[in-house]
């Protein structure tokens, strides 16, 4: 199934397909690993990780590249305040992202390309630049790319820059006002700064020019797809597009993906503000892994994401009836045979995921098939309406739900115990909500020996000692579940 993506360098709904008819190529803007990253952040790696899981899931090969952005103006002053190496300072952060890819369930990249180990392409692409008159050398050896040089400019964010004052440079790695100047491909070092001998200097370079060097170093001068956030649009994308499209004289990406901010509260994110959360913060307040990942990517990318706890909350809820069912799937016995509207409804539910799939990633529209499947089918077995051909039909849908959304396996401990160790190492012990610090402390032996003493208190009829069991497992963050196949448990 065809994918229809809006692309901002369009303004439409484009199909999105490999240019080659083989290997979509993409590329996606990574973290630039001055700390830790947030939740917005997050939002856009994990809509990424939608759009990359939708690709493969309709059969589509993908070779996704990611950028590390390793070095720029905050990694080097921060590095500098903390006396440490750039590379120093920025393994712990890079560590962490990774980790919290993994405990978001976010599918590794093809290729990850980190912008210290791609010095040389970026300095091969600042002279091939230089040679066509679009870049030149300031005093102080920093190189800038000439604005006036590409008439293009502003085509993708679509500003009105007629008024950009020609000849005009800013040489920071983020725009702090909302216009076009010449901007820094190469920075000269100023004292006690990392840098590279190079045949145009010494010197690192500029924010920009990272990216467009590693992303035609694995893909190509032209490639299919460019996502990120859409706070990257301008200038940062807008000068990818500049700077490659005057090297090479071809476009630079076809197709433009940006992900919509997220607001917390209804407010921008900011830790003056106090709503500030990364990953970690989330789970050492007791969310799971999985409901962050659920919540985050529940509403559609190009809309705008209000981040709520009541959202958290809602997702874990959401969670917890889909694995109920499919547990209830596996462990139900089913007389042979099929319900002709339970396989009418499981066929009617897939199509219409993977079609609000193909319509931009509307994950929202993807949902509501699947939880009304469920519904409906949880009706049916308990009217005993419900068949092992029923149950043969629904398991593929659950299956093609779980390819992109990646909730329905319980993988929600690990992240929580690395938070926490991370929160015992990092001196932030006092985060911990005190029921997880209670519940890591209990092993899985020792839940399931009082769940089998509570099922012998209840058969005993002591049914005090049973609530007891139940009382003192709640308040070190463990659920018990009661059902007709027995007792569940799990980890808050």
């Amino acid at each position: 199934m065809t994918l229809r993506l809006y692309n901002t360098l369009t303004g439409q709904l484009d199909a999105l397909e490999p240019a080659d008819g083989k290997a979509l190529r993409m590329y996606a803007c990574g973290p630039t690993v001055y700390d830790y990253g947030h939740i917005g952040n997050f939002r856009t790696f994990l809509e990424v990780d939608v759009l990359r899981r939708f690709l493969r899931l309709s059969g589509m090969v993908v070779r996704h590249v990611k950028n590390i952005t390793d070095v720029d103006d905050k990694i080097i002053r921060n590095a500098a305040v903390a006396g440490v190496p750039i590379g120093e300072y920025t393994r712990q952060y890079v560590d962490a992202f990774f980790e919290d890819l993994e405990s978001l369930r976010v599918e590794r990249p093809e290729t990850i390309a980190r912008a210290t180990e791609h010095i040389p392409q970026m300095v091969g692409l600042i002279e091939k630049l230089a040679a066509a008159g679009a870049a030149y050398k300031a005093e102080d050896g920093s190189w800038y790319f000439r604005l006036a040089a590409f008439p293009e400019y502003g085509k993708l964010s679509k500003k009105d820059l007629s008024g950009m004052e020609d000849g005009a440079r800013v040489d920071v790695d983020e725009y702090e006002k909302d216009s076009a100047r010449d901007f820094a491909l190469w920075k000269a070092p100023k004292p006690g700064e990392t840098s590279w001998e190079t045949v145009i200097g010494s010197g690192r370079p500029g924010w920009h020019i990272e990216c467009s060097a590693m992303a035609m170093e694995y893909l190509g001068e032209t490639f299919d797809l460019h996502c990120g956030g859409e706070d990257l649009m301008f200038p940062h994308h807008e000068n990818e597009i500049a700077q490659s499209e005057t090297a090479t004289h071809k476009p630079f990406a076809r197709h433009w993906m940006h992900v919509r901010f997220l607001l917390v509260d209804g407010r921008k994110m900011s830790k003056s503000e106090g709503n500030f959360y990364t990953p970690r913060d989330l789970l050492l307040k007791g969310f799971k892994a999985s409901a962050i990942r659920l919540a985050l990517i529940s509403v559609p990318y190009r809309h705008p994401l209000n981040f709520t706890f009541d959202s958290l909350t809602d997702a874990s809820k959401a969670i917890d009836r889909l694995r109920t069912f499919r547990v209830r799937l596996a462990a139900g016995v089913f007389a042979a045979g099929e319900h002709p509207a339970m396989q009418e409804a499981a066929a009617k539910a897939r199509q219409e995921y993977l079609e609000a799939l193909a319509n931009d990633l509307n994950t929202a529209d993807a949902m509501a098939p699947v939880f009304e499947l469920v519904r409906a089918a949880n009706t049916a077995i308990d009217r005993g309406q419900f068949f092992a051909g029923d149950r043969e039909a629904i398991l593929p849908v659950l299956a093609d739900f779980d390819a992109v959304f990646d909730v329905l396996e319980d993988r929600d401990a690990e992240p929580t115990r690395r938070a926490i160790e991370w929160a015992k190492a990092t001196g932030r012990v006092s985060e911990v909500a005190p029921e997880l610090l209670a519940a890591q402390s209990l092993s899985d032996e020792a839940i399931e020996a009082l769940v089998a003493e509570r099922t012998a208190a209840k058969k005993a009829r002591n049914f005090a000692r049973a609530d007891a069991i139940r009382n003192e497992l709640a308040e070190m963050g463990v659920i018990l579940e009661d059902s007709r196949d027995g007792v569940r448990w799990k980890r808050k």
